[in-house]
């Protein structure tokens, strides 16, 4: 079988494969046809080899936006940091403000305060007074651990804070009354003093009332003898002479 370059190439494979098959050199031997013989006559492979290369459109011209050269905001001011707890201190202090006003202990023993806490049974915690930090912290597990929403947590931990603090207002009370059962004196009460010192300021605004309705009763009278317009004529008179 003669060979050349012409046969090494990929369309003529079908063709040398026919040629080599129909031999007969050795006319006494059966050469049988492979399988792929025929899948190649229907199917020829390509007579191109590369790939073919799309048509390349001419490119738009595009105008660029022009940088502004403006200095940067904000440069030099500290990145706001955000706590999860924050958002519910802010809506437990706007429905309950005057808790506000009460004591805060700041002090801490070793800095370590917050892993002596076990949210789980609840508002009252050793050496932790209640006040609002403990319904925030509480509501935060119950979100974290319970999986409830805000409103469902927060509604938990609330009622769990009135019932705390209806107790020690009840206790606190109670304690009093028994103090002054026998004998005790604490002083005059919030109540007592707020009306003392309402009834210091009546008193104040009736004297100034009085003396303001007074003057005003000695100017009209003064103004039937025209008495007021005396002063003014004679300076007049002065500035003549």
């Amino acid at each position: 079988m003669a060979r050349g370059p012409s046969r090494l190439l990929a369309s003529r494979v079908h063709q040398t494969a026919t040629e080599s098959l129909a031999s007969t050199v050795y006319p006494k031997t059966y050469n049988p046809s492979p399988p792929w013989v025929a899948a190649l006559a229907n199917i020829p492979p390509s007579e191109i080899w590369t790939r073919p290369y799309p048509a390349q459109h001419a490119l738009l011209p595009v105008r660029l936006p022009k940088s502004r050269k403006t200095p940067p905001k904000n440069l030099y001011r500290p990145t706001k940091i955000e706590h999860p707890e924050d958002r519910l201190r802010k809506q437990f202090y706007s429905d309950h403000p005057w808790e506000l006003a009460r004591p805060k202990l700041l002090m801490e023993i070793d800095g370590k305060d917050a892993r002596y806490r076990d949210w789980s049974k609840g508002l009252r915690q050793p050496g932790m007074k209640l006040s609002g930090e403990s319904v925030v912290q509480r509501q935060l597990y119950l979100m974290q651990h319970a999986k409830m929403t805000r409103a469902q947590a927060y509604d938990v931990a609330r009622k769990e804070f009135y019932k705390l603090r209806r107790f020690e207002e009840t206790e606190a009370r109670i304690a009093q009354e028994e103090a002054r059962a026998y004998g005790a004196y604490f002083g005059k009460t919030v109540n007592q003093v707020g009306m003392e010192l309402e009834d210091k300021e009546y008193n104040n605004w009736l004297k100034w009332a009085g003396e303001e309705i007074e003057g005003q009763e000695m100017e009209r009278q003064a103004a039937y003898a025209n008495d007021i317009d005396l002063p003014e004529v004679e300076a007049e008179e002065a500035a003549d002479v």
